[in-house]
């Protein structure tokens, strides 16, 4: 795939909560009269060693068993990782390098602490390495200068929603479906908001790999074989951190399965209606915070890797029947990429001199150019 020399091209990188893979998106974005364009020229997702995944997994949950050499090299060898990715797309792409504008990378999270004192959030994926082993200029460590302006750090993405997907017609919302679900708040008229809804993927994924020795459960057929168990959903739901008012942001740190067995007690629940119940809570959970925050809401619009999940997608539209539930590919972008672009756009915004965050989404004193670049 090729694309014209005059046009600037930014390379986005990121791996989630889930942890699943690393997804890198090569994107074309011009500023015109009516707004931001953005296009992507190629994404694709590239799987994690199983060893590699298998730390960030226990390191996400609060495993502290890491030495700081061990670190030390896992900062490293995710920096790799990511630079690999960005050459790998780019050679597929047929797209070189010197091409490229600069590479944005969000980094693996390992740990993300914004009520902490000190706060802090922590993602691995050396800049100087991903900057060396690509060849390309690099923007990473997004999320902490936010943290040190008081605020959570996430979401980062809903400026760049804004930017693609607000509307003068309805009040919109834009929800990524990771590892956790967070919410992007369109209005018509007021300030964009944004913030987590507790935990999508993350959960689902862990329980059925337990249960079935699969990573994730394809179009939710392993829910969809159980039923709710209304007593235990009742026990998630009780948890104090749904309560909360935004600005907020969780992580596998908080939602892990050792959270979800300290509910379920020493009563005998099949898996496959443990897995129909963490779906349930998860729909449950959105459509909660969306009634209370933007009640007036007419489309949702739907990315990450929940998407392609039949089941949880009609629990949400059963939840949520005054609004459009679809998926952000009917506005032409595509829902496995839609966070890479988005790091792509804030590496674009950081060379830029403009801010990032916003305020009111992440809690923050101010808007604050985030990131730091490691030239090539």
């Amino acid at each position: 795939m090729t694309t014209p020399a005059s046009t600037e091209l930014y390379l986005g990188l990121i791996s989630g909560t889930s942890a699943d893979g690393i997804d890198a998106a090569l994107v074309r974005f011009e500023d015109s009269p009516t707004g931001l364009g953005c296009e992507l020229v190629h994404g694709r997702t590239f799987a994690w060693d199983p060893a590699l995944r298998a730390q960030w997994v226990a390191l996400g949950q609060g495993a502290d068993n890491v030495s700081l050499d061990g670190l030390g090299s896992l900062d490293g060898l995710a920096a790799r990782a990511f630079a690999d990715a960005a050459s790998a797309l780019l050679e597929e792409a047929g797209v070189p390098r010197g091409r490229v504008r600069a590479l944005g990378s969000h980094g693996q999270t390992i740990r993300h602490r914004p009520h902490a004192d000190p706060p802090f959030t922590w993602q691995l994926g050396d800049g100087n390495v991903i900057a060396e082993r690509s060849g390309i200029d690099t923007v990473a460590d997004f999320r902490r200068r936010d943290v040190a302006a008081g605020g959570h750090g996430a979401p980062l993405m809903p400026a760049f929603h804004a930017a693609l997907l607000g509307s003068l017609q309805e009040d919109r919302a834009v929800l990524n479906l990771g590892g956790i679900g967070n919410f992007t708040l369109l209005p018509r008229v007021g300030d964009v908001r944004g913030f987590d809804t507790g935990p999508a993927n993350a959960l689902m994924d862990a329980w059925c790999a337990r249960h079935t020795g699969r990573a994730y459960d394809a179009g939710g057929a392993f829910a969809a074989s159980g039923h709710v168990d209304a007593a235990l959903l009742a026990r998630l739901l009780a948890e104090p951190w749904f309560a909360l008012a935004p600005p907020k942001s969780t992580g596998r740190e908080q939602f892990h399965l050792d959270w979800l067995q300290a509910r379920m007690g020493e009563v005998t629940i099949s898996p496959a209606d443990v897995q129909a119940t963490l779906l349930e809570l998860t729909a449950r959970t959105v459509a909660d915070a969306l009634q209370i925050t933007q009640p007036a809401t007419r489309r949702v619009l739907v990315c990450g890797g929940g998407v392609h999940n039949a089941v949880l997608m009609a629990r949400l539209a059963a939840h949520l029947p005054q609004a459009v539930v679809e998926s952000t590919a009917a506005h032409a972008l595509d829902p496995d990429y839609v966070e890479a672009m988005g790091f792509a756009w804030l590496a674009r915004e950081t060379l830029a001199g403009r801010s990032g965050n916003l305020p009111a989404v992440t809690g923050a004193v101010g808007r604050r150019v985030l990131g730091v670049v490691y030239p090539a």
